[in-house]
């Protein structure tokens, strides 16, 4: 029981000192360089997107088509599915 209590203080302790790091990261203005860089990667993963959308029209399978949407997003976007994750 001790060492649990022991154990929550210290997380809740790492916590209330990595939040606000965190957060002003998260919070900071883009300058004109990152703007630029960010709507160009959006503009990326928009048109790996419509290539599935028509890899999978073509009727090819959702293994190709996820493989080559993997391929086309590496480096873009945060997960397996580039960023978007469907309900299916």
């Amino acid at each position: 029981m001790k060492y649990t209590k022991m154990f929550t203080a210290a997380v809740m302790t790492f916590a209330l000192i990595a939040l606000p790091v965190g957060a002003a990261e998260k919070g900071k203005p883009h300058g004109a360089a990152e703007a630029k860089k960010d709507i160009a990667d959006h503009r990326a993963m928009a048109e790996a997107h419509l290539n599935a959308a028509k890899c999978f029209e073509d009727g090819k399978s959702e293994k190709v088509c996820h493989e080559q949407l993997a391929k086309d997003c590496k480096g873009l976007a945060i997960g397996k599915y580039c960023g978007m994750k469907h309900s299916h």
